[in-house]
């Protein structure tokens, strides 16, 4: 099976920074793309970054030039993704949600499963 983590929410100051993390784990095969979204109260859930399995990014306006996507996938760190913010403001307060799209991988008999996965969302909140 597949599970996604994330880690790294809290309560941060306006003008500050927090840097979330998003680990993908089970018998993968590998990821197209791994996205943040977010979901304020009263909001709907909002695309906020994406990074392809290549590494082309895209960005709401909204967090352009202050949030970066960034992903790795080496033996320490295998299917992880991150989101670097800088410079938060009391609007960027939301859960914070990671998902793999098209994502694949292999159960116990070997057959190969494609789908797409959320993890279960960090709050991020900017207050003084």
């Amino acid at each position: 099976q597949v599970q996604l983590v994330e880690s790294g929410g809290g309560l941060v100051q306006p003008g500050g920074s927090l840097r979330l993390s998003c680990t993908a784990s089970g018998t993968i095969f590998s990821i197209n793309t791994m996205n943040w979204y977010r979901q304020a109260p009263g909001k709907q859930r909002e695309l906020v970054a994406g990074i392809s399995s290549g590494g082309s990014t895209n960005y709401a306006e909204s967090v352009k030039g202050r949030f970066t996507i960034s992903r790795e996938n080496t033996k320490n760190t295998k299917n992880t993704a991150y989101l670097q913010m800088n410079n938060l403001s009391p609007e960027d307060t939301a859960v914070y949600y990671c998902k793999a799209a098209g994502l694949s991988w292999y159960d116990a008999s070997g057959g190969l499963w494609y789908d797409d996965y959320w993890g279960q969302g960090t709050q991020v909140t900017v207050a003084s």
